[in-house]
């Protein structure tokens, strides 16, 4: 059975001094052993959310890495620097195609820095408005995912694989997709991970979490997670508020325990 996930993206928020005990928070009301829970914050609270989940099972995330190793890149940051700081990481969030232009190639060479750290990847995928007012959403996420995991093989499974389907017209902006929008998707790249060389004969649709990413709320959650294909959320603004994020993993947790219960 696929683990059920939510992990909070805090993007550009909060600061040393109040990451730490916002964090613990969230962690004292999440505790759902049915969930695999995730902060990423900033890079500079790295270090006190850290301290601050110790021996609570939420785990740490970082929100990027650099594609390489080490040199002369002002103000980046790689891989092997999260040593001991983060367990987890997300790569290609829309936000860094739109406003950095990251490519899938880009994203294809960060999956290999994480794999090689020891980080287990979130990888994003997600049309732009464009391409849903076209018909083309189902395109554009296939052509995402096949350039993000080209030339990857098993090791991104033994890794620890996630897939967030995040469309990019949903994020910020109070809308959101349908939960029957969101299972598509998920049925969309389930077929296309057991078509990649990282699927040959593995049955990688059935191991690999597909989350759903764009204004999720704890109103809006609970319709997604009927889809059987929606295996939690990447949250983002909800994520900084305690009383949010209690709401998402109490519904999380009742759907992993009714979904272990139908498994026997």
């Amino acid at each position: 059975m696929r683990p059920i996930v939510i992990a909070a993206n805090w993007k550009m928020h909060t600061t040393p001094a109040d990451a730490g005990p916002l964090a613990a928070q969230i962690a004292s009301r999440t505790n759902d052993p049915d969930v695999v829970r995730v902060i990423c914050p900033p890079y500079v609270c790295l270090a006190t959310v850290r301290d601050a989940l110790a021996g609570t099972g939420v785990a740490v995330g970082a929100q990027n890495v650099h594609q390489d190793l080490a040199g002369a890149y002002t103000g980046e940051i790689s891989a092997p620097m999260l040593a001991g700081l983060a367990t987890w990481v997300i790569l290609g969030h829309s936000e860094r195609r739109r406003d950095f232009g990251e490519t899938d190639e880009l994203v294809n060479r960060k999956l290999t820095r994480a794999i090689e750290a020891h980080l287990r990847p979130i990888l994003c995928v997600g049309e732009q408005l464009a391409d849903r007012e076209a018909g083309r959403e189902a395109e554009a996420v296939e052509r995402q995912l096949r350039g993000c995991l080209k030339g990857h093989d098993g090791g991104l499974l033994e890794a620890g694989l996630v897939i967030a389907y995040e469309p990019v017209w949903a994020i910020g902006t109070g809308r959101s997709a349908t939960p029957a929008n969101a299972a598509s998707m998920s049925e969309l790249i389930g077929r296309v991970l057991d078509e990649t060389p990282l699927g040959v004969g593995r049955g990688t649709a059935h191991s690999v979490p597909v989350l759903y990413g764009g204004s999720v709320t704890s109103s809006n959650f609970g319709e997604f997670m009927t889809e059987p294909g929606v295996d939690g959320a990447l949250v983002g603004g909800a994520s900084l508020k305690p009383d949010e994020m209690a709401g998402i993993v109490a519904r999380a947790g009742v759907t992993a325990r009714a979904r272990r219960d139908a498994a026997g």
